[in-house]
């Protein structure tokens, strides 16, 4: 199976999701939001809806409003791709046809969470969601959340699937991610900013990144350098971003870029619990990893 081997562009940004003071859905904060990211950050797609923006505490009607405003304010000019897994095969794909209806581009599917299916569970889950839709699929693969790892020759397998077109890899593992570059035409796309650099010396293509709400032109640049055969110039801007590549994850990742949005004036808000507000210790923190790199909060 071919598949186009950047098929949702260089960089994405899981987006986190604006609320107001109390609580809600905040689109109109959400719009500007997904402009900021598309034409100052650089991002070639967003995702709406995965782990970042909160997707476990919103409900599956506030997810819908939520990808159709994304996708009024920038799917003429950026992918937008929803993330619609769970750990329940049935309601995944009842979010995937919704995204789907809503006009999204793409989704993203988490492995099943909590319940640590065997693989042949995992592979028919994947499957079962990419039969369901028209919309080609990103494969999260993030053990340390969910549990569960998907396996070499399971990748590989679905990598036979017309609709499966490219990884989220935050497994950690780039001995067995380069396993599956080297047997399938599968897009790899870093899940974790630190590790972009490194994903892409072994045939990855990309970001899906957190800290890039912030970092997302030096994360474009680092990799524009990359495929150019700029080495010296990627290694260079992985060395400025890594700060706060890294400075984001001191905790929660959620509750350090709505903290450092809040304090830059952008639409961001409020986390909803369990999920608590950064401390004004954090945030600090959070100013001195982003001046590390040059960024200011």
């Amino acid at each position: 199976m071919t598949h186009d081997p950047r098929p949702f562009g260089r960089l994405l940004t899981a987006m986190v999701t604006p609320f107001t003071p109390d609580g809600s859905l905040d689109i109109e904060g959400a719009a500007r939001l997904a402009a900021y990211l598309v034409d100052e950050q650089r991002n070639d797609a967003l995702v709406i809806s995965g782990t970042t923006g909160e997707s476990p505490t919103t409900t599956d009607a506030e997810k819908d409003t939520l990808l159709r405003a994304v996708i009024e304010a920038v799917g003429d000019r950026a992918r937008v791709l929803a993330g619609v897994g769970t750990n329940n095969t049935a309601h995944t794909i009842e979010l995937a046809q919704a995204a789907e209806k809503a006009g999204a581009h793409g989704l993203l599917v988490v492995t099943p969470y909590y319940s640590k299916p065997p693989q042949a569970g995992v592979e028919r889950h994947f499957r079962a969601v990419a039969d369901a839709t028209g919309l080609p699929i990103m494969v999260y693969d993030i053990p340390h959340r969910a549990g569960t790892a998907i396996a070499t020759e399971t990748m590989c397998r679905l990598a036979g699937h017309e609709r499966i077109v490219a990884v989220k890899d935050a497994k950690g593992d780039l001995v067995a991610s380069s396993h599956v570059l080297a047997r399938t035409d599968l897009a790899y796309y870093s899940g974790d900013d630190a590790a972009t650099l490194p994903l892409l010396s072994i045939g990855g293509v990309g970001l899906v990144g957190t800290s890039t709400h912030f970092t997302g032109r030096l994360a474009k640049d680092m990799i524009e350098a990359w495929d150019r055969g700029d080495t010296a110039a990627a290694l260079a801007l992985h060395r400025t971003a890594l700060p706060l590549f890294t400075g984001i994850f001191r905790t929660q990742g959620v509750m350090l870029v709505k903290a450092g949005l809040n304090a830059l004036g952008r639409p961001a808000g409020v986390v909803r619990s369990p999920l608590v507000d950064a401390t004004d210790e954090e945030l600090n923190q959070l100013r001195q990893d982003a001046a590390a790199a040059g960024i200011v909060l």
